[in-house]
Order: C-alpha cells, then structure tokens, then sequence
C-alpha cells in the first residue's frame, strides 16, 4: 500500500514551485562512507530483494520504539548480540554527524530511521570491474591456481603494476553512478519505510517531517554541511522555532528522483567531455593535484628519473595510487578532505601522517603503510605481503593474504572474507603530532583490542564477483598473533623538521613483547662486548665487518626493510 501511494502521480504544483523546478537542479552526490564502511557481510542481514521492505516494515513494527539498541535489535534480526553491538558500531562508525543517544562507539540506542537505513543498504551489490582485455596477459603474471582464485586473479596488484593500466577497474564516477541508480530504484521502498501515516487519501496519507527528512542525509548529501532540508524547496529556510509543516512522502519522492536523474546526466557530460579531451590520467574522473611542495618522495628509480605524481583528490578524499619502488609522506597539510586512499601501491613505503576519519587500502602489495591516526574505520582490502602500522577506532581487513597488521585500535579488528597467513601486533612506532592527531580523531591509546579479532565469514553478499553464486558459507580465518621475537619498533625518519610533543610510542606494549625487546637490546650488548674482546688483527677484523655487512643486507632486502633504509639515509 505504501508503495502504491508513494508510486502514484502527484497533484500539479503551483506556479511558484513550478518555476523553482525550472530552475537548475540540486546536483545530489552518494554518501560514499555508508556504502564503502557500512555493509556487513552477515547473511541475516541481507534479505531477498523482493521481500526487502515489508521484511523491514514488519521489523519497524515489532521494534514498535523510536529508538532501539543491541539487545531489542538482536532480537528482532534474531543474530547474536556481539553482532547487534557490532551493527551499532557500524552505523555508528557512518553516520554523517554523531548521534549523542547512539554514541560515537555505538554502545547506546540508535535511532530507529537510521537502523531502517543502515540494513536497506546491506541490500547493495558492490559494482562489478570491467573485463581486462589482455586476459592472457594476466594470467602469465597471476596464475589462475592464486588463493585468491576469482578475484584476485584479475584485480591482483601485480597485475596492475605489469599492465601499468587500471581502465577496467570502476572509476570513482562509475562507483558514485552505481550508487546513485541504486538509490534511484530503490527511493520509493526507502520512503514508503521512513514515512508516517495520516488521515487522508492517497497522496496525502503519507507524509515525512523535516526531521525524518534530514536522516536521509545517510545515504545522500550536496555538500559538506548542508542539511537536506536547506536545499529542498519544500523544508528550505524553515523556522527551527516553527517547524515545516509534514510534506506528502510522493512530493518528497519526485524531487529526489528529479535531482538524481540530473546528476547522473551531469557526471556522464563529465566523462564524455574528459574522453574526448583525451585527457592522460590513471583514472579519468580524478583531477590530478600538482605536487605538493611539502611533500617528500624518494624512489630508487636511476638519478635524473622523475617520480611521476600520483595524488589525485575527488570530493572529500585524497587518492594515492599506483606508486611503486618508492617511498612517499603525506602531513595534514597535503590531505585534502576527511579520508584517505591508497590503492595499487607495489614495493613502497607509504607515511600518512596526518588524522582523517576513514581510510582505505586496496590492491597494494609488498608494502609497508603507516595510517597515523583514523577516527572512524580504516578498511584493508585484496592485498598481499603488506604490512599495516595503524592507529585507528576501527579495522576491517578483507581478502588479504600473508600480512602483518601492527595496531592500536579502539575496538576488535574485523576479519572478513578469504583471508589467509595474517598476523596481527601492538602498535609500533611514533611521531611527534602523533599524541595530538589521536586527540583530534578521537583514538583512546589507553585501549587497544589488536589481539581480539572479530571473525565473519568468508562469502561476502555484496561482492558477488569474490564468491559466485550457491557457494556455502563459513568462517573466515583468523590473524595470529606475531612472535614477540619477530617484533620490532618502527622508526619515521624525522622529515621536514616537525615539531611535537609525542617522543615514544602512545599505546602500552604488552609484557610479553616488553619482555622480548629487552633481551634483544640485552642480546646485542652481549655481542658488542664479545666482539670488543676478541684479539683480532685488522684482516680478521675486516672479515668480520664484510660478513656481518653481507648479512645485514641479505636480511634488509629479505625482510622489506630496504625501502625504509632509503628514507632513514636522505634525512
């Protein structure tokens, strides 16, 4: 029935709204964060796309409360309570602006549209990458008997540094695109859900208020804080003190519809205009920033070689893509936006030094990051042989393969997906506005879950490229912890002379790797001392330094540690 109401014609406008539609329309964008950070591959979670909405409908009414929290949701959606409590701190996580009630952890009550909102979209399939076209190629550099058989075979890392081309990957247009004509056949259903029902006939018996109106800001926005309500004709400039009066929910419906059809037409002009333009970039809808005077890249490309500049930024998010054999930082200063990619990096060192609210890494192989501080989720996706150095409120690491994740995180790190050899560690390593970028995020370094990981399961149901279709579900496997003997500290060559107070690092080691740290600097006294003792005349002495160099730098190159040596030798 709401449906119905929602779907049908509505009344001709007056001639003052009429000449407001004339008008150039609102340009609406996705919010990216509550698709890129927002779904969880939990299969109650999904419902078949035909019972979608009454499912939720008959859920909204068993709730019966305005706003529920792990207990009451667990029951309804019949998961286990850690679930529930990881669904609120999910939503928690993608929220456009904190609800004081929910909590920024997600350990109160959450609103009951948000909660509607936030398992509509588990309902999202993620947009499927064009066919490579020299699919021969591919499989020579990344055999079809890879764990990551399916996938990973053809979006692997070492793929795309071999091809040196990513076009058949999904631009960041095709993915707002993609999300954008979800919504669009979707808006009708997410209406009839949020809408109240009043006395009336058709059109008129649903309505929203401006309030309701404002939480789907979770799922679309125009720009950085601007209320929807300021922007639509119907709620703009409404007294706070007198609020609107409710709008029929087909009114709603028709200007939403009317303001996504002119976006999407205005970023395909852009894509059209960009091919034609010819334009030489490594993804078409990003414009690619001049290099930022103030940051520092080293590579061990021949002297003379130019490193080519791979920053792009694209709404509120700042890209670094495809660099590799090379070494790269990045203060607050070069970070544009609240979020942070880093995408295909191969054979690097990558330093982010700077606090943003959400981080991404994808597609990056033989690499070490640092994420210095991330106030809401940092996401780690389809790589391999990687190593992690983060400090964040959460993680999320997904169809990854023999990586090593050194963490200070807020909460348990979520694995999911077909993950295999992962280790997780404390935390390791300092700067000197480390202490006040984890203030200004909100990151607690008096806790750190790294050692509890939160396993799901391996099938994701929005990728249904990783896992084809009948394929059953279990768990996924776990990250062990590393040996303290294989631990070590991280040392951030102190670039461009910055000034701070932290001077150790901000998380508790645990005793046991405490306990490890002092026999190896024990361990290493003891061996300078032997040597000191020793009665060698100076062939013997240069001997024993040639071994020992020989040794050092078998270990630097076996252990990946070479691409940090650079960047310690050009400070």
């Amino acid at each position: 029935m709401a449906d119905e109401a929602l779907g049908a014609a509505p009344p001709p406008p007056p001639a003052a709204e009429t000449e407001t539609k004339a008008a150039t329309p609102v340009l609406l964008r996705p919010r990216r964060e509550a698709f890129e950070h927002g779904l969880l591959p939990i299969p109650k979670l999904v419902f078949p796309e035909a019972a979608l909405t009454q499912t939720l409908a008959q859920m909204k009414e068993r709730l019966a409360c305005a706003r529920a929290g792990a207990p009451a949701l667990a029951e309804a959606l019949q998961i286990p309570l850690d679930q529930a409590a990881l669904v609120l701190g999910t939503l928690a996580a993608v929220l456009p602006a904190e609800d004081p009630a929910l909590g920024e952890d997600g350990t109160g009550d959450a609103d009951l549209r948000d909660v509607l909102l936030f398992l509509y979209i588990q309902s999202y399939k993620r947009l499927v990458p064009r066919a490579h076209k020299d699919s021969p190629a591919v499989a020579d550099v990344w055999p079809s008997t890879s764990a990551f058989d399916g996938y990973l075979s053809a979006l692997s890392p070492i793929k795309l540094v071999r091809s040196n081309s990513r076009r058949f990957m999904p631009s960041q247009a095709d993915e707002e695109t993609h999300q954008l004509s979800y919504l669009q056949k979707h808006m009708v259903n997410i209406l009839s859900l949020l809408a109240d029902s009043v006395d009336g006939e058709g059109d008129e018996s649903m309505v929203l208020t401006a309030e309701t109106f404002e939480h789907l800001g979770f799922l679309l926005q125009f720009s950085e804080g601007t209320c929807l309500s300021q922007v639509a004709t119907f709620f703009a400039n409404s007294d706070p003190d007198m609020p609107a009066a409710p709008v029929p929910a087909a009114q709603v419906l028709d200007w939403i519809l009317q303001n996504i059809a002119a976006s999407l037409d205005n970023i395909a002009e852009k894509l059209t205009a960009k091919e034609n333009s010819q334009q030489n970039a490594s993804d078409p809808d990003v414009t690619m920033a001049e290099a930022v005077t103030n940051t520092r890249i080293q590579s061990s490309s021949p002297t003379g070689t130019a490193v080519p500049n791979n920053q792009g930024h694209y709404r509120n998010t700042t890209f670094l893509e495809g660099f590799s054999k090379t070494s790269v930082v990045k203060q607050a200063s070069d970070i544009k936006g609240h979020s942070i990619k880093v995408l295909n990096c191969h054979d690097s060192v990558i330093y982010i030094l700077a606090p943003v609210k959400y981080a991404t890494v994808y597609g990056c192989s033989d690499t070490t990051i640092v994420l210095g501080a991330v106030g809401k989720v940092v996401k780690v996706e389809h790589c391999e042989r990687v190593q992690i150095i983060a400090a964040s409120k959460r993680i999320c690491v997904a169809n990854c393969r023999e990586c090593i994740f050194y963490l200070g995180v807020n909460h348990r790190p979520l694995i999911v997906g077909d993950n295999h050899k992962l280790q997780v560690a404390p935390f390791n390593t300092y700067y000197p506005q480390l202490g006040e970028h984890l203030a200004q995020v909100g990151v607690d370094p008096n806790i750190n879950k790294w050692d509890q990981p939160f396993v799901l399961g391996v099938v994701d149901p929005h990728d249904s490229l990783s896992h084809p279709a009948g394929v059953s579900d279990v768990q996924a496997e776990s990250a062990t912890c590393l040996d303290p003997d294989l631990f070590t500290n991280f040392l951030i060559p102190s670039w461009f002379e910055a000034q701070g107070p932290t001077n150790y690092n901000p998380f508790t080691l645990p005793e046991i790797y405490w306990a490890s740290q002092r026999k190896k600097h024990v361990s290493l006294e003891d061996i300078q001392k032997n040597i000191r003792e020793l009665k060698l005349d100076d062939n013997r002495k240069k001997e024993l330094a040639s071994a020992l160099h020989a040794q050092f730098k078998d270990w630097l190159y076996a252990s990946g540690n070479i691409r940090q040596l650079y960047c310690l030798q050009g400070e």
